[in-house]
């Protein structure tokens, strides 16, 4: 048995191919301006990788924004819905997910059986997504990849107030041109968008089992920051964090072919 799910985002596109109860490929890649384009880009990776082509895949499903012009699935379900069945298959313990994509933030609550019981998003602001990760790293003129190890040099605890992106980049300008250490910026940066996300969160309730999704994940001030926000500690996935969607979308494929 050979599925697949496909997840394109707005800023990224990831592929996830399952053999039998087994992940064998998994790629995520920089969303191109079409996203059938960047679906076709994606899959096709994660297929050399696997050694597989197209016609190998049993059944796939899509998700994400892009996830009705991805022209090799046979049917498309919910970011929610998705992000829960990858955690819930990564580890049944999990019944909190928060879910940081490049244009959203998501919460999102399961109950023991894995079913996703509550969820609320934030998709009107880019403060709390990994846009404003994006933002804030290029006004600095600091690779974003490298935001969360810069920041971990950080010895001097200064506070970011504004949670508007235009606002934020006016004040850390500020901020630097006042002789503030990009270290220092970047760690005030993380607990700020750390304190949006998890009022986020706690509007839905936030019970362990934690896990954190999404690009964002792997920065990994923004991920300390986080768990010490929630005063508690984070779960980890069996997968890469950015490629959760699109496995519990493989998850799904899997459960629609056995039946």
């Amino acid at each position: 048995m050979i599925v697949a799910g496909c997840d394109i985002g707005s800023l990224t596109g990831k592929a996830v191919i399952i053999k039998d109860d087994e992940i064998v490929a998994g790629r995520v890649m920089r969303a191109v301006a079409n996203p059938t384009d960047t679906a076709e880009k994606v899959m096709a990776l994660a297929l050399e990788d696997a050694g597989l082509s197209i016609d190998a895949i049993e059944y796939a499903v899509g998700t994400g924004y892009g996830r009705k012009q991805i022209p090799f699935v046979k049917q498309v379900e919910s970011e929610i819905s998705c992000h829960g069945k990858g955690a819930w298959w990564s580890s049944p313990s999990i019944r909190t997910i928060i879910d940081i994509g490049g244009q959203d933030a998501k919460a999102i609550k399961l109950d023991d059986k894995g079913a996703v019981i509550r969820y609320t998003y934030n998709d009107k602001c880019a403060s709390g997504t990994g846009r404003f990760l994006e933002i804030m790293a290029e006004a600095l003129e600091v690779p974003l990849e490298e935001m969360g190890e810069i920041s971990k040099a950080s010895k001097e605890d200064i506070d970011i107030s504004s949670q508007c992106v235009v606002f934020a980049e006016t004040e850390i300008i500020s901020l630097v041109n006042e002789g503030k250490e990009i270290p220092d910026i970047l760690k005030a940066l993380h607990r700020a968008m750390a304190n949006r996300i998890v009022s986020l969160a706690k509007s839905i309730g936030v019970e362990k089992e934690v896990v954190i999704t999404g690009g964002v994940a792997k920065n990994i001030g923004e991920y300390e920051a986080l768990q010490e926000k929630l005063n508690m500690p984070l779960q980890t996935l069996k997968v890469d964090p950015q490629l959760n969607g699109a496995l519990g979308a493989a998850v799904m494929a899997r459960e629609a072919l056995m039946k």
